[in-house]
């Protein structure tokens, strides 16, 4: 296998073709008419330099702030970000426009069993990658990362690290050029906002994906559908996302739907679910 971008790109999807890999299965099904449910269709791969200023600029208050670390910070001598997109099935994505309310069982396979898969995938590429003679880690599968969930929840970050991690997928996605936010925080590639990102940092020295956008909203339209769909009115197109009232909606699926949880209703049911809203072309990407 070649190790540029089309090269990682294509083992990623033969890791998902494996058979009974992106899928549902017989055992975890919530209910037996799930198992078989695929859970991503083909991904999306945007790769960044280790050392684009952009990474710095992430550790600035009103960025996230200077608890996220950056490419090298997480590997010595980094020299690419790998930055997937991993866009649901349709079946998955249609069965959450349904239910105003509660995520659907599908919706909530394929956050928790859909991310089980792709640390599965990350820990398969780092293997490939160090029989290659290249060095890799994977952020948040690494003993240094930690997500904060709730202002005041973990001593040895701020207040103001509420609702932030030490390394930010949709941000790694957004340096590498595969799409920019939306009012409900989401990121918006030319696949849509529905599904799951991975990055790793590695030592090997890869071409960047050109950025076809030069600004953090390029991609939102403010059209207002996520405002109304947001079961629990945490967005607004004055104030954006109400962090907490979005985690405390979540938390509740935690209970109510143990051991799986999540929403995604901002992210279906919009005109940017599986799509550009604008229309407008991401540009090229290169080698």
């Amino acid at each position: 296998m070649t190790l540029n971008r089309e090269g990682l790109l294509q083992a990623a999807r033969d890791f998902l073709s494996r058979p009974g890999e992106n899928q549902v299965g017989q055992e975890e099904a919530i209910s037996p008419a799930l198992a078989g449910l695929p859970l991503f269709a083909p991904p999306l791969l945007g790769i960044s330099s280790a050392d684009d200023p952009l990474y710095d600029r992430l550790k600035a208050p009103e960025a996230i702030g200077p608890w996220v670390l950056t490419p090298v910070q997480w590997l010595s001598g980094a020299r690419s970000v790998l930055s997937f997109f991993f866009p649901f099935s349709p079946q998955i994505i249609q069965s959450n426009r349904q239910d105003a309310q509660m995520p659907s069982p599908a919706w909530l396979h394929g956050r928790v069993e859909g991310q089980a898969l792709l640390f599965r995938l990350a820990r398969w590429l780092i293997a490939m990658l160090v029989r290659s003679g290249w060095r890799a880690v994977c952020p948040c599968l690494d003993p240094r990362f930690a997500s904060i969930e709730h202002q005041g929840t973990d001593a040895r970050f701020p207040p103001q690290a509420a609702y932030t991690s030490r390394w930010s997928e949709r941000h790694a996605a957004y340096i590498g050029g595969l799409g920019t936010f939306g009012l409900s925080k989401g990121l918006i590639t030319e696949e849509g906002t529905c599904g799951r990102f991975l990055s790793l940092i590695t030592d090997l020295p890869l071409s960047p994906t050109p950025r076809s956008y030069s600004g953090l909203y390029d991609h939102c339209t403010r059209c207002g559908a996520c405002v109304r769909r947001c079961p629990v009115g945490a967005i607004s197109l004055e104030g954006g996302k109400d962090h907490t009232a979005c985690a405390y909606y979540v938390d509740l699926t935690m209970t109510l739907c143990a051991p799986r949880y999540g929403c995604g209703k901002c992210q279906t049911g919009v005109p940017c679910q599986s799509r550009l809203p604008t229309g407008k072309p991401m540009g090229s990407q290169g080698n």
